[in-house]
């Protein structure tokens, strides 16, 4: 359940002109049959998207004359190709279209694995790239091959390549290419050659060199086990060994038969992987070991070079996740020293974290929830105790992500709630000059941010409740226009346009849970009519590190549904992000109980609404949202009209150890809490009408999970229903198959008589 993080902005100083209207793209109009401004769920999945324009991997060149950016076809809203606009010529010129240069290549299962952890699992053609130093050339990964593509086009396809390679990469300085395949990492010469495995040839098939493991891709949000020095002078990389982690047998249960793999999962009290860090130079010699401590049950969480690629800098934590080392490693001799930690409050953990920067001159810009809050706070070079430790930005509100700093004038860019709960702004403040900071964006918008290295431009994303995200660059220290990388404006052909006349603005509200906390929710109501009473479709998730109430673009799927004459309702409960600690920490070891109880806050305040009819509150969610489904029908018999559950955790020791831990602890240590927050022991006590939805595919949330409880509500003689989806993994999603799922979502209520009224 990992965090999404905005794409990176590539290193450049300079501001682009406006780019003209992309085009170029073939025109696809809307369903043949479909009346204008009926949103159907149909239309919300079907190309071209109704978000408009979804551009990805948005990057400047090194000498700032290119801007480049993937872009989705309209005809498959799925598929992306490298497109790039040249500000002297002032053109758009696809310079990989991604159905021509492909091979055809079924991806190898790890590749795929892979990306499902990343959630680009859905996505076709290319999904990443690299500026190489020179400005010159990009590298390009395609279905398993590496392309190192020119600025006129031409592609030259990298020999030696495996089929299994992924992680590809640029060192730096744009000497080396690398990659990750057959359980090695690779490195070659950019400038031609065969590359080499540089780690060594391990007899086991449970070591793998280069890769992150799969807690750190899927809880850790670390998708790369290899970082390269500054100056392409060395490489640090993990190795990690799965023979102590237990296996599972995945069956992916498809259309035309099931086959099995042997999977290597730590789950909630199990053995996890072994990990250990070693640096060396590019053709693998003076091989070195970095010291992680005695401890070796601890996680690698993150891996950063300085700016002068004299140290490396490591973050340890222990597997309670109580606990976060800030290590200063000697590459040359793998010698480290501590120097800051940070340490949970009492029944609480620590969150990870990419909000902090290791600035030229020594110092470090470092995040922390100390003071219970997302903080930034500053240490001089030298001097890291917590004593030494200047904090930035005082509240209100907390620091959602360091965005990029400015090292030449002292300035970093950040995002916070500061200034609403609901909103995130993007602010910029002097490090050296105490005072308030400067805010960048609008009011009435949700943003994120990313930056060029040097800290000049500012690459905004953003989104509104009538506006799907917009991209735009903006010189840091304010000056200039602001340059549409995507307007997407909801008018002329934009797909959204014909639907926008009827979209219904949410409203906001709190209400307070039982220990006087405001919980904030948002409802969008359909057109009503006086006198009649309206049911609700009550979306939630509940789970730690998402916040769902928001004023961010809710989607076209909530106006499809609304235009079906239900209320659409969420509320934020104890235990999600961006309120704090003491918001966060009321889960600790005890999920499943003031997640619960605050939604039912939130159906208490529903059916005290003259236009709500209290009998027809039907829930839905998905993941941990599917999990909080049966735990709030089994605390609440009788007070929901029906529940549906998508890919639902029902027993938290088949969910994996880092995310499981941090909030329960170890089964091992304490059972009674597992015992607690599961969902199969109370199943008989489920008495409205319960839908039940999973991939028979998914490795995340194992189909486990859901045979266990229709095991359990079968043998008690709850009656269900069911609809799982072969093939299919976590996200059971596509042009056919998502309608399917809603129209199965909404039959289920109908037949359960939880419909509009007449």
């Amino acid at each position: 359940m990992p965090i999404l993080r905005p794409a990176l902005l590539a290193c450049c100083a300079l501001l682009l002109p406006v780019p003209p209207a992309f085009a170029g793209a073939p025109v696809v109009t809307a369903p043949e049959g479909q009346q204008a401004g009926t949103l159907t769920l149909e239309r919300v999945y079907a190309s071209p998207g109704l978000n408009g324009p979804s551009p990805r991997g948005v990057k400047l060149s090194p000498d700032g004359r290119w801007l480049t950016v993937l872009r989705n076809r309209p005809d498959d809203r799925e598929r992306y190709d490298l497109w790039g606009f040249d500000r002297k010529s002032g053109q758009w010129t696809m310079l990989v279209d991604s159905r021509k240069l492909s091979s055809g290549r079924e991806l190898s299962e790890a590749e795929k694995m892979q990306r499902e952890r990343m959630r680009v699992g859905d996505l076709k053609g290319i999904i990443s790239y690299d500026w190489n130093a020179d400005g010159k050339s990009l590298l390009v990964p395609l279905d398993g091959d590496l392309l190192l593509v020119g600025l006129d086009g031409a592609a030259r396809r990298l020999d030696g390549v495996s089929a299994d390679a992924r992680d590809a990469a640029l060192s730096p300085k744009g000497g080396y290419v690398s990659f990750v395949a057959e359980r090695r990492f690779w490195v070659g010469a950019v400038a031609g050659g065969k590359p080499v495995a540089i780690s060594p040839d391990e007899a086991s098939a449970t070591v793998h060199w280069g890769e992150a493991e799969f807690v750190a891709q899927e809880e850790m949000a670390r998708f790369k086990g290899a970082w390269w020095a500054p100056d392409d002078s060395r490489v640090a990389l993990e190795r990690f060994d799965e023979a102590k982690v237990g296996v599972v047998t995945r069956a992916a249960i498809g259309a035309a038969g099931t086959r099995t793999f042997e999977q290597r999962y730590p789950a909630a009290g199990t053995a996890n992987a072994e990990v250990s860090l070693w640096v060396m130079k590019p053709d693998g010699s003076e091989r070195v070991r970095v010291d992680l401590g005695s401890d070796p049950d601890i996680y690698l969480a993150r891996v950063d070079w300085a700016p002068d690629g004299r140290t490396l800098y490591v973050q340890r934590q222990n597997r309670a996740q109580t606990r976060l080392d800030l290590l200063a490693v000697d590459p040359v001799t793998g010698a480290a020293q501590v120097l800051l930690s940070e340490t949970a409050r009492d029944k609480s953990w620590v969150n990870l974290s990419d909000a902090y920067r290791f600035l030229k001159d020594g110092s470090l810009i470092w995040w922390s929830e100390r003071d219970g809050f997302g903080r930034l706070y500053h240490y001089p070079k030298g001097r890291f105790a917590a004593a030494d430790a200047r904090l930035l930005t005082p509240g209100p509100g907390v620091v959602t992500a360091l965005v990029g700093v400015d090292q030449a004038r002292h300035r970093l860019f950040y995002t916070s709630t500061g200034d609403d709960p609901l909103e995130q702004q993007v602010y910029a403040l002097d490090w050296t000059r105490p005072g308030a900071p400067q805010r960048l964006t609008e009011p009435g918008w949700v943003n994120a941010a990313s930056m060029d290295k040097a800290g000049q431009n500012l690459l905004v994303t953003r989104s509104a409740q009538a506006q799907p995200p917009q991209v735009y660059l903006i010189k840091a220290d304010g000056s200039g226009e602001r340059v549409w990388v995507e307007q997407n404006a909801v008018t002329g052909d934009h797909p959204y346009a014909p639907y926008l006349k009827a979209h219904r603005a949410p409203t906001f509200g709190t209400v307070k849970a039982a220990d006087g906390t405001e919980l904030h929710w948002r409802m969008i109501t359909p057109v009503m009519e006086p006198g009649k009473r309206y049911p609700v479709f009550f979306s939630h998730y509940g789970g730690p590190h998402v916040q769902v109430v928001n004023r961010a673009w809710t989607g076209a799927l909530a106006q499809a549904i609304v235009a079906k004459g239900y209320i659409y309702f969420e509320i934020d409960n104890r235990g999600s992000a961006n309120r704090g600690v003491a918001f966060e920490s009321p889960i600790w070891r005890a999920m499943g109980s003031v997640e619960v109880a605050d939604q039912k806050a939130g159906l208490d305040y529903l059916k005290g609404l003259p236009f709500v009819d209290p009998a027809k509150v039907a829930i839905y969610g998905w993941s941990y949202g599917g999990y909080m489904t049966l735990k709030m029908l089994e605390a609440d018999p009788g007070a929901y009209a029906a529940g549906i559950a998508g890919a639902p955790v029902t027993k938290w020791e088949l969910y994996d150890t880092h995310y499981t831990e941090r909030y329960m602890g170890d089964p091992r240590e304490v059972p009674e809490a597992y015992a607690r927050s599961g969902t199969i022991a109370d199943a008989a006590r489920i008495s409205d009408p319960l839908l039940l939805i999973h991939g028979m595919a998914d490795d995340n949330v194992v189909f486990d999970n859901s045979t266990a409880m229709i095991a359990k509500l079968q043998a008690e003689g709850v009656p269900f229903e069911m609809m799982l989806y072969p093939g299919y993994t976590h996200r059971v999603t596509g042009p056919k198959i998502g309608p399917h799922v809603w129209n199965t979502i909404f039959a289920f209520l109908e037949r359960h008589g939880v419909t509009p009224p007449r």
